[in-house]
């Protein structure tokens, strides 16, 4: 008796599912539309080409936008150049002021000499002294050869055991404070090379002029006026920054 209307009504629920499944359901596409929708946009850009070529309105449009292109091209070229360098900049700033948290210089500011400032220093004292001792030989010598002699005897060994010793005081960092020598230092250095210059000096004198008086003439003058005058030579290349590496400690 009932059982009639429960198949129409099962057959009635079915129908309802069915069909909002299929309102859910994509509707499938067929190939052969596909293929056409293709076929017609490469139609409609080969129509856009031929009348591009036939238009010389077009065609002038075209070829700026051509240009404008390559230029856009080189401008952005360039700004990621620019942009890669200014990054590579920050990250030098950024090490070198880490850098500067880290380092710390040494008690005095010490610094090393390099050896074109040695012997800068070297050979331009010998020329200075070097005419001194020239007018000390020609004032008590009375002659212009013995003078002469005297000076070019022993100009390039001087200057040489000058570098030498240049070389020698750069290896202590004794006296040298606020990055230049101070005037202990300089003193110092005037008065271990007056020394050796004197008996240099001397010796010279007593084998060109054999006059063992006039050699100690020359000598004692040098030994009083040359020993103020490298001490105020040592002074002056103490205000030289140049010629000058400085020492720095990193603590990590």
């Amino acid at each position: 008796m009932f059982v009639q209307p429960m198949k129409s009504l099962a057959t009635i629920l079915l129908a309802v599912i069915t069909a909002q499944a299929g309102a859910f359901t994509t509707p499938r596409v067929s190939p052969r539309l596909v293929r056409q929708s293709h076929l017609k946009a490469s139609l409609a850009e080969k129509e856009a080409r031929s009348v591009s070529r036939l238009d010389p309105v077009l065609r002038e449009i075209e070829m700026k936008q051509a240009v404008a292109n390559k230029r856009r091209e080189t401008h952005m070229a360039k700004a990621n150049a620019a942009d890669t360098m200014w990054q590579q900049l920050e990250s030098y700033k950024q090490e070198y002021l880490e850098g500067m948290k880290l380092a710390k210089s040494p008690p005095g500011g010490s610094f090393s000499e390099k050896a074109t400032r040695s012997a800068v220093k070297a050979f331009a004292w010998r020329i200075i002294a070097g005419s001194v001792t020239f007018v000390t030989s020609l004032r008590f010598s009375g002659s212009l050869r013995t003078a002469l002699s005297i000076v070019g005897s022993d100009f390039f060994s001087k200057a040489f055991t000058m570098f030498i010793g240049e070389r020698l005081m750069n290896k202590s960092q004794v006296g040298r404070k606020s990055g230049s020598d101070d005037v202990g230092r300089s003193l110092v250095k005037a008065l271990i090379w007056r020394l050796f210059a004197i008996a240099n000096t001397l010796t010279m004198a007593v084998l060109v002029s054999k006059n063992i008086s006039v050699a100690s003439k020359i000598a004692g003058f040098d030994a009083i006026f040359k020993t103020g005058l490298m001490f105020l030579y040592e002074r002056f290349w103490a205000r030289v920054e140049w010629g000058k590496e400085y020492l720095i400690e990193f603590s990590i």
